[in-house]
């Protein structure tokens, strides 16, 4: 589509501090990004600004200085650790005369490496071509030349950049129509659990927090689960039968959250998101042993928002508690409700309280719907003695 210089796999990293208390944090993700997408990190460059530059984001010493060092390390990529304009973009990319990405890019290309589902791999294109469709704006010259006459893609008159912008929406509009077949099979499914009283159970938390890890100690289901960002894309559910409440609860593994976490993929995403948001309990896993966890936490609390899934009940699962002083226990708020469960996934410590903080969980949201069942029955007989009566 863009006539772009190729992308190879050594990477100049670029990260401007606009003082920001994360910025420290964003850099070290930054460099976990570029790893979990298999890029060779050749080189960094750091600077500080009051705001970004309208042509070249970081100033033209600053773009000056970052082509040196692409030029001495050889190296054929620059990723910003920031949201690019298609203007700056094109800009930096004529002047450095090699590939640029930005965050959201980058972010993208990990996505489109770890979907596996066919419903994962339709989300990421969804968003890859959201994201890419913007980069159409006056791009490159080629794609203002005109097209028409008899025989010709288009109509009198239509420019290459009409007829890509047009290929794009109408891949966007088929995109979404697929997604949206598998979301209202999904909702059957949803209601068909709802219907026989089973308790649905999100696992949400920022990436690499251990949810895969914790999903599989739960559950036995093999999930993938690495030491890296987005390990696990695609949502994977899995029954979880628990004695100790007589009854199974369905657990789902999510996709990691992150800072930053860009609109595009939240909104690609909305149809897997959205189990999240319809869940009966949500289990926030958290990295105990980051020194970044409350941050994480807020982030994570900013996309459930977002999603509109504040509402849904949840308590936080504090992991990795292998690689601090905790020791494995359960927290309680002053109503008695479980607020935390502290436990190693990795290690299996503690698992055994989350098991028995859910089937505590089960067993009330069981009583619940027999009361419900129960004032529903004699409402019901309530209204058919009425009828009677009124009919003597």
């Amino acid at each position: 589509m863009f006539d772009r210089p190729d992308r190879g796999e050594s990477v100049v990293l670029v990260s401007l501090d606009f003082g920001l208390p994360d910025y420290a944090e964003g850099l070290n993700e930054l460099n976990l990004l570029a790893g979990s997408a298999g890029l060779q990190v050749v080189g960094l460059v750091e600077g500080k600004r009051s705001k970004p530059d309208a042509r070249l984001y970081a100033g033209s010493g600053k773009a000056e200085e970052i082509g040196q060092v692409v030029r001495d390390a050889g190296a054929t990529l620059v990723i910003f650790n920031h949201e690019l304009s298609p203007v700056q973009e094109r800009n930096l990319e004529r002047l450095l005369q090699c590939r640029v990405l930005d965050r959201t890019a980058l972010i993208l290309e990990i996505f489109s490496l770890r979907a596996r589902s066919n419903e994962g791999k339709l989300q990421v294109e969804l968003a890859q071509l959201r994201h890419y469709s913007t980069r159409l704006v006056r791009g490159w010259t080629h794609l203002e030349r005109q097209k028409g006459g008899i025989g010709m893609r288009g109509g009198p008159g239509e420019s290459q950049l009409e007829l890509d912008r047009r290929m794009l929406l109408n891949k966007i509009k088929t995109i979404e129509g697929k997604l949206d077949k598998l979301a209202r099979s999904r909702a059957v499914q949803r209601r068909g659990r709802q219907r026989g009283g089973v308790l649905s159970v999100s696992l949400v938390g920022y990436t690499n927090a251990g949810k895969s890890t914790l999903f599989n100690t739960l559950t036995h289901a093999g999930a993938y689960a690495a030491d890296q960002l987005f390990a696990t894309l695609d949502t994977t559910s899995r029954k979880l039968w628990l004695p100790e409440a007589g009854q199974q609860v369905v657990i789902s593994d999510t996709v990691g959250f992150i800072t930053r976490l860009p609109h595009t993929l939240v909104a690609a995403f909305e149809a897997t998101l959205e189990e999240t948001a319809h869940a009966d309990l949500l289990l926030h896993v958290v990295d105990a042993a980051s020194p970044n966890r409350e941050r994480q936490i807020e982030e994570v609390d900013k996309v459930l928002i977002e999603i509109g899934a504040e509402q849904v009940p949840q308590f936080r699962v504090m992991n990795k508690v292998d690689l601090t002083d905790a020791a494995p226990q359960v927290a309680r708020d002053e109503y008695g409700k479980i607020a935390a469960v502290w436990l190693s996934a990795k290690t299996g410590a503690g698992v055994e309280l989350l098991r028995d903080a859910l089937a505590e969980i089960a067993r009330d949201q069981r009583h619940e719907t027999q009361i419900l069942a129960t004032q529903h029955a004699e409402l019901s007989q309530s209204y058919v003695e009425t009828y009677q009566n009124g009919l003597e």
